[in-house]
């Protein structure tokens, strides 16, 4: 029987979501979204500092990864599994993934300023089985607590998909895994995105000064690879509260990498020497594994998933601070420019106000009385 607060909670994710998208696809390409914030760091002279550059790729990778998390309590909630046992998962994966994601660009692309979410995805799925048995031995023997593999890899794998939707954000606003300049494509890709395309503006967009295709219209492969992504975390979450939990894993690890391998095609930036690229070779790799999982899994029975306790763990005190503290270190982590920097000049306005300025020699007189 469909639960109507299972029809709700889908409905009003897609319909959030919609509304992000409709507004970051728009805005996001343009030069003011791209670093957030310069903090003076090193003094160079008479209120002149060098800034170092915080960004909206930070801003949105940090969003993505706890929108990602959010998602995985409530999913493992929902089969009765404490949202402490889920934070301390997520946190022993994210502990994995994010070296990971410099470590695997440094190896693949060659260069030592880069992440990749899907070399980071592929360490992380390949560890999260050997996690999960571990967290089962130890912390789980302890409290009496034992989180089913097969369930916590399809609602780690939709989870996923719901990041790496959101995270693509954050590559729109910074300029990278940009698409193909149009003028390069068939007749058929320039007819389909004549009128919706990306053109990145400004000289610090990667796109524009590793490329060279600042203000060109390009493939809009970030936003096409956000929806989907997204579109396949909605439908996986259908079908992990509906019980069917090898579907939603092949889901979330299937259409997720299926799509990866196609959309690479319609990319510009480096992958990786090759026609193929390691990356579409690992998402090949990952699929085969999504399908022969659930034959490997042999737990019987399976929890049924009930929405509303996994809604309710959500508001738990140790869930929110969970995902604010996971916010903030991807923030932290990602969050700092490294191939941008500023100069930050303070100064006191010119135009401050009258009642300022006759307030300013009271203050002075008091200062030295």
């Amino acid at each position: 029987m469909v639960s109507m607060a299972e029809l709700f909670f889908i409905a009003a994710s897609a319909g959030a979501l919609a509304v992000l998208f409709a507004w970051a696809f728009r805005v996001l390409p343009g030069e003011q979204w791209q670093v957030l914030a310069s903090l003076p760091r090193q003094q160079q002279g008479q209120g002149v500092w060098r800034g170092v550059n915080l960004t909206y790729y930070g801003f949105f990778a940090a969003t993505a990864c706890a929108a990602a998390m959010a998602l995985m309590m409530v999913l493992l909630g929902a089969i009765g599994v404490p949202t402490w046992a889920t934070a301390v998962l997520v946190a022993a994966t994210i502990t994995v993934c994010l070296p990971a994601a410099n470590l695997v660009a440094r190896v693949v692309e060659k260069n030592n300023g880069a992440l990749t979410v899907a070399g980071a995805f592929a360490v992380g799925f390949a560890a999260v089985p050997a996690l999960i048995a571990t967290f089962n031995a130890t912390l789980g023997a302890a409290f009496g607590i034992r989180v089913p593999w097969l369930p916590a890899l399809a609602a780690s794998a939709v989870s996923y998909a719901l990041g790496e939707g959101i995270g693509r954000l954050a590559c729109i606003s910074f300029g990278c895994c940009y698409g193909k300049p149009l003028a390069q494509c068939s007749p058929l890709i320039r007819r389909i995105f004549a009128h919706w395309h990306f053109a990145f503006h400004g000289p610090i967009k990667k796109a524009a000064y590793e490329s060279g295709l600042e203000g060109v219209p390009l493939v809009p492969i970030q936003a096409l690879t956000a929806v989907c992504c997204t579109a396949f975390a909605l439908a996986g979450s259908w079908l992990f509260l509906r019980g069917h939990y090898s579907t939603a894993l092949l889901v979330g690890i299937g259409g997720t990498q299926i799509w990866r391998c196609l959309s690479e095609w319609l990319r510009a930036d480096y992958r990786g020497p090759g026609q193929v690229s390691a990356y579409q070779w690992t998402a090949i790799v990952m699929v085969l594994a999504a399908v022969a999982i659930p034959f490997l899994s042999g737990e019987s029975p399976l929890p049924e998933p009930n929405i509303l306790v996994g809604l309710q763990l959500v508001y738990d005190p140790v869930a929110l601070l969970a995902l604010q503290a996971l916010w903030v270190a991807v923030f932290c982590w990602m969050g700092r420019s490294w191939v941008t920097e500023s100069t930050v000049h303070l100064r006191l306005k010119t135009d401050i106000p009258m009642a300022v300025q006759r307030a300013r020699p009271a203050a002075e007189a008091h200062t030295e009385g």
